[in-house]
């Protein structure tokens, strides 16, 4: 499998002079092609700062984002983005802001049915010309969820897309973004603070330390899909991930066969 995203010594300080914050600190790590990676650590550790520098949002203060050979300098059409927050346009319509995306880069006429289908997916069948203003603040995040899956990037990014919704849509949601992963097979990045989830969705786990951040660890779920949420081993990944960040406590050690 080769690598769609490599990561190099890449470092992000915001702020000059005096006042300055690292939010990375030396990151490094390559992630395989058609692969899904969760990022996972502290609050304020920088997970959606090296996110938004995938996405080109940003600018690294040092270092690269490398896709296919090619250094980021820019948001692309090939990278998708599902943000914390829903960022959809308040005059348009449900619907519109599905579609924004496609009529920007011009192609809304070859994929218009596709507007439907994610509109469905997400379960705002009805709803499509409703406004945001109209909706709560889940029914938002999945419409901007939808907008963000319909262009079928080659890499999605997804920061915290499913936290505002409730238990049984997000457990819906995420078997619904893995099928749509392995079928178009899309690169994704998912940024979590939700260990099951992270384990349940990845392929790999990325660990970040506290600020100034860097790769505390990387986890490899070796789990075939449909995971059990129950079974011994998707318990012993999660324990293992929480020793790590050390939200468990004192966690006996515990053998892993992989």
């Amino acid at each position: 499998m080769s690598e769609a995203i490599k990561i190099s010594n890449l470092t992000k300080v915001f702020g000059d002079g005096a006042e300055t914050v690292t939010a990375l600190n030396g990151i490094n790590f390559t992630i395989p092609e058609g692969s899904f990676v969760s990022l996972i650590g502290p609050s304020g550790c920088g997970k959606t700062t090296l996110l938004r520098c995938i996405a080109g949002l940003e600018t690294p203060t040092a270092g690269e984002v490398n896709i296919d050979g090619k250094t980021i300098t820019k948001p692309g059409s090939d990278r998708g983005f599902a943000f914390q927050q829903a960022n959809l346009f308040p005059w348009l319509t449900i619907r519109e802001n599905v579609a924004f995306g496609l009529k920007a880069r011009h192609i809304y006429n070859a994929h218009k049915n596709d507007v439907d289908d994610f509109i469905n997916l997400v379960g705002l069948k009805g709803f499509e010309k409703s406004y945001p203003h109209q909706l709560s603040g889940g029914m938002n995040q999945r419409a901007s969820l939808a907008r963000a899956l319909v262009g079928k990037p080659k890499i999605l990014l997804l920061d915290e897309p499913l936290g505002a919704l409730d238990a049984f849509t997000r457990m819906n949601m995420q078997d619904e973004i893995l099928r749509l992963k392995q079928k178009n097979e899309t690169t994704m990045v998912m940024v979590t603070h939700d260990v099951d989830e992270a384990v349940y969705m990845s392929d790999y786990v990325v660990i970040m330390s506290a600020r100034p951040s860097k790769v505390e660890k990387i986890i490899k779920i070796e789990l075939s899909h449909p995971r059990a949420r129950g079974q011994d081993v998707f318990l012993k990944y999660r324990t293992q991930i929480l020793e790590i960040l050390n939200y468990a406590g004192k966690v006996q050690e515990v053998e892993y066969t992989i």
